[in-house]
């Protein structure tokens, strides 16, 4: 009966991005807005098929009787139970792209084929193929002279099945000899939006035009059948497993980057007329399944809809009104940042709060002659790094600057390589990482000589040091002066310079040896409680629940009839609300404007509670295989906005869903009510905060 409580992670995840998908769906929303909802749903799911996909696929091969240690599911089984489930979510894909599109013509954008043109505009778009597109294909013919080409990752090529003259059936009578003929529909070079004259307004995709236009392309043969493809390739990559101790270990990041591309295709995306023979000897040439093979009716990649919004940006009520992260109230602008912190713990919330009190503390850092040294981790950055500019500004200063680049952090190892460049060259301390770990914590620690002696500055956050996505994830960042603090976030930098990691911590929480079991410390102080007096209270926010040793903890919590309310954005692999397991269990996932990024611990009731924030989701991979921290919010003032912020989350009905028994989620309806979003509410309190010290 326990097994009930578990929901497979793969199948949690697909519930997430289905309720992405909701988004698009959602006439309440304006409508590029729903546009930009049905790219992050595609763009989640490719991610999905590369790492995850991927991931179980690697695992098949190695042994496909391991078993999921929450469903008791094969690789096999969770490959089979996902692709079933993505075929269901992308038929809904394809009714909501249909929506939008006659939504978009109805504001004067239309996406037309060649059927729905005159002969005219054919004439024409015909001449600037000749002209401006096929000098720049490239074109492949499969046969014996002609191995089949390499598929880029994501890549979309026109596929055509070829006749070539010359071959006689069995009559002896002259037949066709079908070839496959492949083009690349992507380059830099020509738009993707192709403007249709005597059209104002109307575009066609690139790739449509070069599938048209095929029979040019290969005039020597009569093109049968053509469509339009995608290959999604697997990325999951143990950058560790395969290093190589010849190789400067940043060189060998920039390898697994290259080997990265050229990993085997998971999933093929197919869309046009093409027949069964040709996409089955597509799918022996890549070496796939041809279950893995996803036909569908409409763009396979509609990153175009970027392209189509700026043309719509004059029309204000197409995108939600303008929000801009406000000065937070907690800060004197006229006064130095760091005395500030000195004075009184502080903490922004992202993207309510602008990030620039944190870089200007930086900045100040950089050029404050008591400043001896700053070390920080940096895991994801901005393309235009402030922060890197601080660091740099300090190192040439004459600061020590201890800097740990995480390359291995996916799909930003080669923009990390760079920027470890950079700061190696103005004379910062880089280090790469540590064996086998990834470090994933938000760490910064300052370091003053005053004349009573040494100061700490420490900073530590839930989410990224970019100045971008700062704009539009809801992340905390509290800077404390607290010499305990500091003295652990310097043994926690003293053992990353060592390669090593920390086993001993009274204050912070730190993975991979101090988080796990500290939780279950908290959780079972919780239940002691509950036991004593009936006061036991555990609330969580995070973005995603995978630990079953943590769940196990919890559903032990909530038969000792703790009440336990949590917060999941994403992936959430214990369900609430089963009876007689976790009756005292609430999950809800708020999916919205902004992207809920922010990681709280509380333990204990209002009155009483030990609060947290942290990098680390509640997954193995946090707790068990990442340098991870999470701070103790000491400051009574934080601690009550804090709570503040969480109880707000629990009242929102516009974008909030509650989690049922079986795992599904059911989106609240304010109804009667009035209507909560407590995104909304806290831009609102931002904007009236800010005007108080104007």
């Amino acid at each position: 009966m326990k097994n009930l409580c578990f929901e497979n992670r793969e199948q949690s995840w697909l519930r997430f991005n289905e309720r992405v998908l909701e988004e698009a769906e959602d006439e309440r929303l304006p409508l590029c807005e729903r546009l930009s909802f049905l790219s992050i749903f595609q763009s989640n799911l490719d991610e999905f098929f590369m790492v995850r996909i991927g991931s179980l696929h690697d695992m098949m091969l190695l042994d496909n009787e391991s078993r999921d240690n929450k469903t008791g599911m094969t690789p096999q089984e969770q490959i089979d139970a996902a692709v079933a489930r993505t075929r269901e979510l992308c038929a809904r894909r394809e009714n909501v792209y249909r929506k939008l599109i006659d939504k978009l013509g109805e504001q004067g954008i239309t996406l037309l084929n060649f059927s729905e043109i005159s002969e005219k505009s054919e004439k024409y778009l015909r001449e600037m193929f000749k002209n401006d597109f096929l000098p720049l294909l490239s074109t492949f013919v499969v046969g014996r002279k002609q191995s089949f080409p390499f598929l880029q990752n994501k890549g979309i090529y026109a596929v055509a099945s070829l006749a070539a003259k010359g071959g006689k059936n069995e009559k002896g009578e002259k037949a066709d000899k079908i070839k496959i003929g492949i083009v690349p529909c992507g380059s830099s070079v020509f738009p993707r939006l192709i403007p249709v004259p005597e059209r104002t307004g109307c575009f066609m995709l690139a790739e449509e035009l070069i599938l048209h236009c095929l029979p040019l392309v290969f005039s020597g043969y009569k093109v049968k059948h053509s469509a339009l493809t995608r290959i999604t390739r697997n990325a999951d990559i143990d950058a560790d497993s395969i290093y190589d101790e010849d190789l400067n270990y940043r060189d060998h990041m920039a390898e697994v980057v290259k080997l990265r591309k050229k990993l085997c295709p998971i999933r093929i995306e197919v869309t046009g007329n093409i027949e069964h023979e040709t996409v089955k000897n597509l799918c022996e040439q890549i070496k796939l399944d041809s279950k893995m093979v996803f036909m569908y009716n409409t763009p396979l990649d509609v990153s175009f809809f970027s392209g189509i919004t700026d043309k719509l940006r004059s029309r204000s009520e197409l995108f939600y009104a303008p929000r801009h992260p406000q000065k937070s109230p907690e800060f004197d602008e006229s006064r130095p940042i760091l005395d500030q912190i000195e004075e009184g713990d502080k903490m922004l919330h992202y993207p309510y709060q602008s990030i620039r009190p944190f870089l200007r503390m930086l900045s100040e850092a950089a050029h404050d002659p008591s400043v001896i040294s700053i070390k920080m981790t940096l895991y994801r950055l901005a393309s235009d790094s402030k922060v890197v500019e601080s660091l740099v500004e300090a190192a040439e200063n004459g600061k020590q600057v201890d800097v740990l680049v995480e390359l291995k952090a996916r799909f930003d190892e080669e923009n990390n390589i760079e920027w470890s460049r950079r700061l190696e060259r103005a004379g910062c301390h880089v280090i790469y990482g540590l064996d086998g770990l990834k470090v994933h914590s938000k760490l910064c620690l300052i370091l003053r000589r005053k004349d009573d002696g040494i100061k700490y500055i420490t900073q530590i956050g839930t989410g990224n040091y970019n100045e971008k996505t700062s704009r539009f994830y809801t992340d905390l960042s509290v800077m404390t002066a607290d010499p305990d603090i500091g003295h652990e976030a310097s043994a926690v930098f003293q053992a990353l310079m060592l390669g090593e990691t920390v086993d001993h911590v009274q204050h912070l929480l730190v993975a991979p040896h101090c988080l796990q079991n500290k939780l279950i410390d908290l959780i079972d102080r919780e239940i002691e409680k509950q036991k004593q007096g009936g006061n036991g209270h555990i609330r969580l926010k995070m973005n995603s629940l995978t630990d079953k040793v943590l769940m196990d903890k919890l559903i032990e919590a909530s038969r000792a009839g703790v009440p336990i309310e949590m917060v999941i954005r994403g992936i959430c692999c214990l369900r609430a609300g089963v009876e007689g397991f976790t009756d005292n269990v609430k999950v809800i996932s708020i999916v919205g404007r902004y992207l809920e990024h922010s990681r709280i611990y509380i333990f204990g009731n209002d009155d009483d509670a030990d609060i947290y924030i942290s990098s680390a989701d509640w997954m193995t991979r946090n707790t068990l295989r990442r340098v991870e921290v999470a701070l103790p919010v000491y400051s009574e003032h934080l601690k009550k906005r804090l709570l503040g912020i969480f109880a707000l989350m629990q009242t929102d009905n516009i974008q909030a869903r509650d989690m049922q028994p079986d795992g599904s989620y059911v989106r609240r309806s304010p109804g009667k009510d009035k209507t909560l979003s407590c995104q909304d509410l806290l831009y609102d309190e931002a904007y009236r905060q800010a005007a108080e010290i104007m």
